[in-house]
């Protein structure tokens, strides 16, 4: 297209391109521009000379980083938390909507479709306040519960082997009902008259789950596991600082937590070093994000390019 049809197409449909602008604008200011500061990994960043000022010390920061003794720990944590959170959450949202199509009463449908939906609005603040007071050790509810078996009290908080599960299944029940939606979408799209035939041909509702409602949402439950795999070192930071305390921190600081730390919360404030680890975890979810991606092109399913 020349630049002369270009500009004729903007001003015959410019209400798309206005539309189209917003996001594209949003993107570039708050994507593509922070990336300039990126440069302060491979640099002794001083505030006072600025970022072009500041002396180049190539790859020392991240060097520091790989020989330091969080290294591991770091690495360890943040990829347990961030694979249990992963395989734990990706069946549930497909099992709900799979479960809610087959529902034939509507008002049952929209009570549990709500009452599922309803956790994911809740603030992560507030969640984790919840968290502490239903994990109490005195006067929670669960230790409550457990008391009248005769077993606990638990401090589950306090142990650093909880903390893991407690993040990942309390992330599951806030966000299944939610993430079930774009299956819910998908399972509408499929041909009614797939399952039409396939009642007649005297079809189970699981045999119709599994020749035609999976195979139909296949796709997009590939092109989401592709998404959430670049993002799968995204821990949370907010909820899991919220969670953090002393005496769980062996298996709660993960590579967000410990950024912020060093380069926020620190009297030493190190944005070099800080910057160096995000640029870290960066890299290794773009390159995790390539190798499923070449996976499902592999195995002749949907992938992002």
């Amino acid at each position: 297209m020349t630049k002369l049809n270009l500009w004729k197409d903007i001003t015959r449909k410019w209400q798309l391109y206005a539309l189209f602008a917003l996001p594209l604008i949003y993107i570039i200011v708050f994507k593509y521009v922070p990336m300039y500061g990126a440069q302060i990994a491979f640099k002794d960043f001083n505030v006072t000379k600025g970022i072009t000022g500041s002396p180049w010390v190539g790859f020392a920061q991240f060097e520091r980083f790989f020989h330091s003794h969080e290294f591991w720990r770091l690495l360890r944590n943040t990829l347990v938390v961030s694979f249990y959170a992963l395989v734990a959450s990706f069946p549930f949202p497909i099992i709900l909507a799979l479960g809610l199509n087959y529902v034939k009463n509507e008002r049952f449908k929209k009570s549990v479709q709500m009452i599922t939906y309803a956790p994911y609005f809740i603030s992560l603040v507030v969640l984790v306040g919840l968290l502490l007071q239903f994990l109490d050790p005195r006067t929670g509810l669960v230790n409550t519960l457990l008391g009248w078996f005769g077993l606990g009290p638990y401090h589950f908080m306090a142990q650093a082997s909880w903390f893991k599960s407690i993040y990942v299944w309390s992330h599951v029940w806030q966000n299944t009902g939610f993430a079930c939606i774009i299956y819910l979408a998908a399972l509408s799209g499929i041909d009614p008259a797939l399952h039409e035939a396939a009642v007649m041909d005297g079809a189970t509702k699981v045999q119709r789950m599994r020749h035609i409602d999976l195979p139909g949402i296949l796709p997009i439950a590939v092109i989401l596991l592709i998404l959430n795999t670049g993002q799968m070192l995204e821990t949370g930071f907010e909820k899991i600082l919220l969670m953090q305390n002393p005496l769980n921190l062996r298996t709660s600081e993960v590579i967000d937590t410990y950024v912020y730390k060093v380069g926020l919360v620190s009297q030493a404030m190190n944005f070099s070093y800080a910057t160096a680890i995000g640029l870290f975890k960066a890299v290794i979810g773009f390159i995790l994000l390539i190798i499923v991606n070449q996976t499902a092109k592999q195995l002749k399913q949907e992938s992002l390019w």
